[in-house]
């Protein structure tokens, strides 16, 4: 039975909430009120650092002016930038851009800042993987397959650090293929596809958009897709549903911020990052790197699901060694 006091303080907890949701929706009418940090998880060159050099711009126009400022935090397979996410102040000023890394990381157990500390704001970018060689060594995927078969455990394949997309992709061909092939990581894209240039290893799984004007100079080649269908611009190289493996995941990109932020200033984000994916220049730089081939935009309820999901995948996977 409610009494008038039970009712007062009802009613006195509606109006705080009231109050409150009005705070917060004013928040995000100023938004942004202060410089804006975008923390990227990754070395300077990578997918992710030039998704947010090219997001930049164009962000400051959807939010109507603000000063930003990248850093780049690779350290511990980009854990730094989410914690500094995760520990800082809950306004959305510290936007944390980050791959499919954070979960795979956090699958992994080397991410100390789990899914309940960051809240995503938007995914933009789902990137194919692919397996990469110099053609000089490997003209294409059957002579890899062979040089493979013909030489068990002496094949290297690099990549960004353990535990990355990278790495995955490398843990999920080994084990559909049964070939035995040994992971090398390294700091940063570039470095791996240094090594494979320079004929340390074999090769590297990695995202395509990073390595575009590597496959223009024909330096490097994809020889393997992880894709359902061949692409378009890559007509003749086979896919590895082709080869009766069923790996297709790849490489998203998107944005976290600290998981108590504001539901209102959330919304205004998630609206500012849709502007700036839907407009005529994102999708023109989409297309020039090869990130069409599959639906970049979840927002930020989807893509929640979406990592719960691929954290069990990923343990799955990750539990089976390295």
């Amino acid at each position: 039975m409610l009494t008038k006091k039970t009712l007062k303080a009802a009613t006195l907890g509606m109006a705080l909430v009231g109050v409150a949701m009005g705070a917060n929706a004013g928040e995000a009418a100023d938004y942004p009120s202060k410089p804006i940090q975008f923390l990227v998880a990754a070395g300077a060159g990578g997918g992710t650092d030039n998704f947010a050099r090219v997001v930049r711009p164009m962000f400051e126009e959807a939010v109507g002016g603000a000063r930003i400022t990248v850093v780049n935090l690779p350290s511990a397979s980009g854990a730094l930038a989410h914690q500094r996410t995760a520990n800082g102040a809950p306004d959305g000023h510290t936007l944390d851009f980050a791959s499919t890394t954070l979960v795979t990381s956090l699958a992994a157990g080397q991410n100390p800042i789990g899914l309940d500390q960051l809240t995503p704001i938007a995914r933009m970018q789902s990137d194919v993987m692919a397996l990469f060689v110099n053609p000089e060594r490997y003209p294409d995927f059957e002579s890899f397959l062979e040089y493979a078969r013909e030489n068990p455990g002496k094949v290297t394949v690099g990549g960004t650090h353990t535990a990355s997309p990278d790495h995955v992709a490398f843990l999920s061909l080994r084990d559909a293929s049964g070939l035995e092939m040994n992971f090398i990581p390294y700091d940063s894209t570039g470095n791996a596809t240094a090594n494979v240039l320079g004929g340390n290893i074999d090769a590297t799984t990695t995202s395509l958009s990073p390595l575009l004007s590597y496959i223009e100079a024909g330096q490097m080649a994809p020889i393997l897709i992880f894709s359902e269908e061949r692409l378009d611009h890559y007509p003749d190289v086979p896919t590895t549903v082709e080869q009766g493996w069923d790996l297709t995941d790849g490489n998203d990109r998107a944005i976290f911020v600290h998981a108590d932020t504001p539901a209102p200033i959330i919304q205004r984000l998630e609206s500012a990052f849709k502007e700036v994916y839907d407009s005529e220049e994102y999708q023109s730089y989409a297309e020039r790197v090869n990130l069409t081939y599959r639906e970049g935009w979840m927002g930020s309820e989807e893509y929640r699901q979406r990592l719960e999901n691929n954290y069990t995948l990923y343990s799955r996977l990750l539990q089976n060694g390295n």
